[in-house]
């Protein structure tokens, strides 16, 4: 028996239908399934047929050209030239991958694909060129693509490069099905935490805009408690025209909590309060005066990704096909199926025009499909950039409050608190009821990633609290590690300044880890640290470092320079990375990874913020909400700095320093230690 039909007999109206038809979907969540990847899966990832090999890429491609690196691991452990091996993108026809989150491609995908690809060359030297290969598991030692040999440490032609500049169709926006209509779900201008739903529109107005195919009552699962009202057109320029006829009044009831973000999260209150709940590290800190204690507040931010999400859903029978920029396409198929109770839904994931940890809940996909059902005809879904920044899910904001006492020239006691909002346990798809059960139990493991800071500070504590907005927040961009890496580095360099010694020095007097130390070193020589830039007349310069690692794997070490003018105008003028995540196996796409994290350091200082009224997101265009723009990202030096330790984690790693080492550089240049984020620009005048 289905999850959902067992709840419509038990439940007594669970599934019920409101107004003229609008269903009401389970509120119980699909759980996630995302199990790791071994040599026995990877097989099924690759082919051999006609003198030539098939890769199906067991992760999503969205810009940080793993197609590229698996093709790499795939062409070096088999032997094969790059142009006989070809890449597809997977279905949820093939046995279940991990969702591609956490910069986890290359550090679990790599080795266990360079296992099968080994034994199906096995297979082919022994005369075998058909049938089913079992893979033969062998030490890590042993594996051609483990080693800096054949396409190890090159940059090859980047798999789908010229199809992108091009124009080619890659992605699911540029599906076209036969018969292929047009689709958006409209819902009210409220928080998505409140109850909205529509109650009464102007259907024989809309039908007279050319295109105008139907309205749709039926349109999918609520966002949040916001349900929706589907039109669909035969071309997608009608659709802004039906939806302004339609003149659709909504039904509001209800008030969500916590409308007042700054005023919820503000870490001082809720320490005043009675303390914060999840501990990270428990020292306990002698009581007494501190030498450094500072406030740091990051806002709301959104993903901002190019391509806004789009699917196109498709019903032939009762079966389900979707094509979707997902980064989950096994979750939202289930998801899928747990909504429409379908024969069966198969969702083919397509390229990803940006993702950054947003595009793995199931959205678009299921306003297409219930659309697509509505009209019996194939629909595409696609969000406007309103939709991306009001109906998605964004950073959460964070307050912070870090103490720290020097003696001697080191930390003898840490004290760090903030207060967020969800990540792992989002309200995007957790009810209330789910989110206070893991709130009391185990906390929210995404906000506090990256608060243990990476340095012995003697007597350390660590602690956070989350809260329930009214603005959904999830994962983006490294999850807590850059916002606890601001606020820590921040703190560190301070600390520094208490004890009157060089920022990195005292870094460096507080590291152990060997990998750590060596990119901080790194950073410092190709910087030439010990010749910051000079002040000028009316332009005020400075220089800052911070450093980091990612969920334990990955090492990052920033140097930034600034100049601010006397009116505030700030600008980074340029910026420097040293870099480890073990073996590189491309170095271009490496170090391209670490140009996007600083152009998001660039970011979080100057330009993130997500504008909110009442609890409803209020930016419109990148008007609203901008991101850095070219004249923004200065020159960039990118070292990797390589161990003889497997490929880990480069996607989001150099997130935990960028920032910092560029609040750094302001607070060198100016004396001002900004506690709220973004910059404005008269917080640096004189």
């Amino acid at each position: 028996m289905k999850r959902r039909t067992f709840l419509a007999g038990v439940g007594g109206g669970i599934f019920a239908l409101i107004g003229a038809g609008t269903l009401v979907y389970s509120q119980i969540p699909v759980i996630p399934k995302r199990p790791e990847p071994d040599a026995k899966t990877a097989i099924g990832w690759i082919s051999f047929n006609n003198n030539r090999f098939s890769l199906t890429l067991p992760r999503v491609e969205m810009g940080q050209n793993i197609a590229t690196g698996l093709k790499q691991i795939a062409c070096t452990e088999l032997g094969a030239d790059w142009d006989r091996v070809d890449v597809a993108f997977h279905d949820t026809g093939m046995d279940r991958v991990k969702a591609t989150v956490g910069s986890e491609s290359m550090m679990l995908f790599a080795e266990p694909l360079a296992q099968a690809c080994a034994s199906l060359r096995d297979a082919l030297e022994a005369g075998r060129d058909s049938g089913e290969i079992a893979v033969t598991p062998r030490p890590g030692s042993e594996l051609r693509a483990m080693k800096k040999c054949g396409y190890i440490g090159r940059s090859p032609e980047i798999v789908q490069g010229q199809d992108i500049v091009t124009g080619r169709p890659l992605y699911a926006g540029d599906v076209m099905r036969s018969g292929q209509l047009f689709g958006r779900v409209l819902r009210a201008p409220e928080s998505v935490e409140r109850s909205t739903r529509p109650l009464s529109w102007n259907a024989d107005d809309a039908r007279t805009v050319p295109g105008f195919v139907a309205i749709v009552e039926d349109c999918g699962p609520a966002i949040g408690k916001a349900q929706g009202l589907g039109i669909v057109a035969e071309r997608s320029g009608a659709l802004d025209a039906i939806a302004e006829a339609l003149a659709v009044s909504w039904d509001v009831t209800g008030t969500p909590e916590n409308v007042d973000i700054q005023e919820t999260i503000d870490i001082d209150a809720n320490l005043a309060a009675g303390g914060l709940p999840h501990s990270v590290l428990d020292g306990v800190p002698e009581d007494g005066k501190y030498d450094v204690d500072q406030r740091l507040d990051v806002p709301l931010a959104a993903h901002s990704p190019i391509e806004p999400r789009v699917a196109v859903a498709e019903w032939q029978g009762g079966a389900l096909t979707v094509w979707s920029g997902t980064q989950d396409a096994f979750y939202v198929r289930d998801v899928l199926l747990d909504a429409f109770g379908a024969d069966g839904v198969t969702l083919q994931s397509m390229r990803v025009g940006g993702g950054f940890g947003g595009k793995v809940s199931a959205t678009v996909e299921l306003e297409a499909a219930a659309l697509a059902r509505g009209v019996g005809a194939p629909v595409k879904v696609q969000w406007t950039r309103a939709q991306e920044f009001t109906l998605g899910y964004h950073r959460p904001p964070a307050s912070h409050r870090v103490r720290a006492r020097v003696f001697d020239g080191k930390v003898t006691d840490w004290d760090h608190g903030q207060v967020s909002s969800h990540i792992f346990f989002t309200s995007a798809v957790a009810p209330k009821w789910m989110q206070r059960a893991t709130d009391a139990l185990i906390g929210d493991d995404g906000v506090a990633r990256g608060m243990v800071p990476p340095y012995a500070l003697g007597r350390a504590r660590a602690a956070y609290d989350v809260k329930r907005l009214a603005v959904h927040t999830a994962a983006w961009r490294g999850l807590g590690a850059g916002p606890n890496g601001l606020a820590i580095e921040c703190a560190m360099d301070e600390a520094a300044r208490v004890a009157n010694e060089d920022p990195l020095e005292f870094r460096l007097k507080h590291i152990d880890d060997r990998l750590l130390r060596a990119v901080l070193q790194r950073v410092a020589e190709i910087s030439d640290w010990e010749h910051p830039p000079c002040y000028e007349d009316g332009l005020r310069k400075g220089r800052g470092i911070a450093c980091g690692i990612y969920k334990g794997t990955s090492y990052a070490a920033v140097v930034a320079d600034v100049a601010v003018e006397d009116n505030g105008a700030t600008k980074v003028e340029k910026l420097w990375c040293a870099h480890d995540c073990g073996m590189v196996v491309n170095p271009d796409q490496v170090r391209a990874q670490c140009e996007g994290n600083l152009a998001w350091s660039i970011g979080m200082i100057f330009t993130d913020n997500l504008p909110t009224d009442k609890g409803v997101v209020m930016a419109q265009t990148f008007i609203d909400a901008p991101i850095p723009r070219n004249s923004d990202v200065p020159d960039m030096v990118i070292e990797l700095v390589e161990s003889a330790r497997a490929p880990q984690g480069a996607g989001e790693t150099a997130i935990v320093a960028g920032p910092a080492a560029i609040a750094n550089a302001i607070r060198a240049a100016t004396g001002v230690r900004i506690e709220q984020f973004p910059l404005k620009q008269g917080d640096l005048a004189v």
